[in-house]
């Protein structure tokens, strides 16, 4: 038996006092008929971290579901993001409040907001991050983060942000994809890397090397890539429709990945020519 991870656990944000659960759902263009069922059936499975975008169309179905569990939501952690601005910081900030509305309802708010992209160009990212210090100074997000963001990307915040460095990049990982640069530079500020795609899709369920140790494991191979990236000291955001799928993937606290599988695991990294998605640009 595993004792150094659970899924009760917490990890600390940046310079905050908020504490980010080590394992979430990724609800990724979710179809909304589903959405709310698929939240409903990871909260009874034990997750209580939930991320959803303004891009997937379901933060209303994330809200609704949330109201739905029963569970207090000083208990859950819910992300969401916004994708490009709105033309002005207005315009921006309404966006955000939007859907803070959709998964709060009225006086609610969103326990991390990301931007969900470094492509709207150094204004258009100056404006959502100052966009979001303002939502954070109300009190309607609890942490402020970045995804798919490179190491300049980053850099070029501390110019004028007055929160710095973010809580979260929320980037592309998994073995194919490990994108250690920008790892390693979240790492040293301490900030926290969590990992979207973990499970790739799907589209390495039939890789050898992956297939022999969830042999060995006696684990699915979304088992051994989520166990993986927690093993990296990622917070890993598998998503699933399945029902059966999404308890599976959060049953992986009960067994280790050895040192020298996880080393077999990380031979597998084809640095950004193993992206399903993006890797980041670091300079």
């Amino acid at each position: 038996m595993s004792t150094k991870y659970a899924i009760t656990d917490l990890l600390p944000l940046p310079e905050s006092e908020v504490q980010i659960p080590r394992l979430g759902f990724g609800v990724y263009r979710s179809p909304t008929n589903v959405c709310v069922q698929s939240c409903l059936t990871a909260l009874k499975a034990g997750y209580r971290h939930i991320d959803t975008a303004q891009f997937y169309a379901n933060e209303k179905e994330v809200g609704d579901a949330i109201r739905q569990s029963g569970i207090p939501r000083s208990e859950l952690f819910i992300t969401t993001k916004i994708l490009v601005p709105g033309g002005s910081p207005e315009a921006t900030y309404e966006k955000l409040l939007a859907s803070v509305e959709k998964i709060g309802g009225p006086g609610g708010y969103i326990d991390l907001f990301l931007i969900h992209s470094a492509n709207s160009g150094t204004s258009g990212r100056k404006e959502m991050w100052q966009a979001l210090e303002k939502l954070l100074e109300e009190g309607k997000t609890k942490s402020i983060g970045v995804s798919n963001w490179g190491v300049k990307h980053i850099e070029e915040l501390k110019s004028y942000a007055k929160v710095w460095p973010p809580h979260v990049n929320q980037i592309e990982l998994h073995p194919w994809n490990q994108q250690r640069v920008i790892d390693e530079y979240c790492k040293q500020h301490g900030i926290i890397v969590e990992a979207y795609s973990p499970i790739v899709r799907n589209y390495k369920a039939s890789d050898p090397t992956l297939v022999g140790l969830a042999n060995k494991y006696n684990k699915t191979t979304q088992q051994v890539l989520v166990r993986y990236a927690l093993q990296k000291e990622w917070v890993p955001l598998p998503k699933s429709d399945n029902p059966e799928r999404i308890v599976a993937n959060a049953n992986i606290f009960d067994f280790d990945i050895s040192r020298e599988d996880m080393a077999v695991l990380d031979d597998l990294d084809q640095g950004s020519a193993g992206a399903i998605v993006e890797a980041v640009e670091n300079d």
